[in-house]
């Protein structure tokens, strides 16, 4: 057996149906959308939700709640045991993203303590776990914290007189 001989099942492969092809076609005229109407038409679709003009689920119940999504801070995250894998004894978020092992800094470079620091390393980064200061401290290595760039409006200054 090979790739060649595999058919599907019967009854699963259907033919095309051909509508507007003439009345001798069984799907002539009206082409199966009746006569008529807004569903009868070229490039009909409806709404998501829509319900027939009634007032739609979505809009009937009570709207409640926050989403913190919008103000939530997205950091690049690095473990520790990666950082052990890497050549080079020195760690910045510059150098984390040109090896590529960092895709996206977003508000800033987390390091976090999971895995094993067999060496000495000096790394630069916005934030640290406490486990990874530990482990990073342990292994006779220094961590230079940036801290988390601001988000949000500047505050006003106050005006000369």
């Amino acid at each position: 057996m090979d790739l060649s001989s595999l058919k599907p099942p019967k009854g699963q492969v259907k033919q095309q149906r051909r509508v507007g092809r003439g009345m001798g076609s069984g799907r002539g005229k009206y082409s199966g959308r009746g006569a008529k109407g807004q569903k009868s038409i070229s490039g009909y679709g409806h709404m998501r939700g829509f319900e027939g003009g009634q007032m739609p689920l979505h809009r009937r119940l009570p709207k409640r709640g926050f989403s913190n999504e919008p103000f939530r801070k997205h950091f690049a995250v690095i473990n520790v045991g990666q950082l052990d894998k890497l050549e080079g004894d020195t760690f910045t978020p510059e150098s984390l993203m040109a090896a590529g092992v960092v895709k996206k800094l977003g508000d800033g470079l987390k390091v976090l303590g999971n895995g094993e620091l067999t060496r000495r390393i000096s790394v630069t980064a916005h934030l640290f776990s406490e486990t990874a200061l530990q482990k990073i401290q342990a292994a006779g290595g220094t961590a230079a914290a940036l801290g988390i760039k601001p988000r949000g409006p500047r505050p006003k200054e106050e005006k000369k007189k």
